[in-house]
């Protein structure tokens, strides 16, 4: 089944730096598409991306709007699944950024209590 709703804006894109990690507690997702304009990508002005917004617990992240959005399509493949566990609120979420765009690749582990 496709997914054709577009996430309302404003957009929140989770951007981490080569080796750089974030550590999340999520309250709600949602899956939904982006329009997004590639920087890596001479030619293609925009383009529509299944993207994965994240709510996050009160006081993880104190500015903006309470959310990222993903629209790195191997992170929204490595925590689709995790969204989806029955105690995800009770998990903190780390991930870990390698590479530079558009080469860049994370690994995502639950921490331990």
């Amino acid at each position: 089944m496709a997914i054709t709703e577009l996430l309302p804006g404003p957009y929140e894109i989770l951007e981490l730096k080569d080796k750089e990690s974030i550590e999340i507690k999520v309250s709600e997702y949602k899956i939904g598409n982006m329009i997004i304009h590639p920087k890596y990508q001479p030619g293609v002005a925009e383009k529509v991306v299944r993207s994965l917004r994240i709510w996050l617990q009160e006081g993880i992240k104190p500015t903006g709007v309470p959310y990222w959005d993903v629209t790195s399509q191997t992170l929204v493949a490595q925590l689709e699944p995790i969204m989806k566990r029955d105690d995800l609120r009770r998990l903190t979420i780390r991930i870990d950024a390698y590479g530079i765009a558009p080469r860049k690749r994370f690994t995502v582990t639950i921490v331990p209590r």
